[in-house]
């Protein structure tokens, strides 16, 4: 649509796809009414996005799930964190969160900070704050990992990852991270093993 623009970091079909993108939108711009067939979480990483349901500034975490519809906009702006046809169709939780909430967030390991998103059989998502120097420990993923790199920047054997980095660890792989200047990253589980109903249209 004229105004919104996308970048593309997986996806999985044709212009209906198993997708997570990064979605821009233009002041005063909007997209066309449309149903999710296969669900939507998205995190607002700037400005406001708004539709029906209310306005969600930055920060804000929102899953419409399978077959919900809604018609979004953006008077001032927004960019957000999009995943398209990633939710069973047995999930119908609608999820509002704003992240910024600090009374939301429990403590993890040692430096680490915790604020869980969503949590069902077939994922678990969460928000994770790590203080500057620390070193965490080993993190294996039996079912695969995915983060988005919100803030600051973390680093492993492999190489180190900024802000706006977008990182997926297949399934069985695992890693060790660093935070030399802290960090804010959003990070799913337990969802790249799974069999989803495929995009159709």
């Amino acid at each position: 649509m004229a105004g919104v623009e996308r970048r593309m970091l997986e996806r999985d079909g044709d212009e209906v796809a198993r997708a997570t993108s990064i979605v821009r939108y233009a002041p005063k711009s909007r997209f066309s009414a449309h149903t999710h067939a296969g669900g939507e979480e998205f995190l607002v990483l700037d400005g406001t996005f708004s539709d029906e349901t209310g306005d969600f500034p930055a920060g804000t975490y929102v899953r419409n799930p399978v077959g919900s519809s809604h018609t979004p906009s953006s008077a001032g702006g927004c960019v957000i964190f999009v995943k398209l046809w990633q939710m069973p169709p047995e999930d119908q939780n609608f999820v509002r969160i704003d992240i910024n909430d600090r009374a939301a967030w429990t403590q993890g390991e040692a430096g680490e900070e915790v604020l869980k998103l969503h949590v069902c059989p077939h994922e678990y998502v969460r928000i994770l704050r790590w203080q500057a120097g620390i070193e965490l420990s080993e993190r294996s993923f039996p079912d695969g990992a995915e983060y988005f790199v919100l803030d600051g920047e973390f680093s492993d054997a492999d190489d180190s990852y900024e802000k706006g980095t977008w990182l997926r660890i297949p399934p069985g792989g695992a890693h060790t991270p660093v935070t030399a200047p802290g960090c804010m990253v959003y990070i799913k589980t337990g969802h790249l093993s799974k069999t989803l109903p495929r995009p159709t249209g």
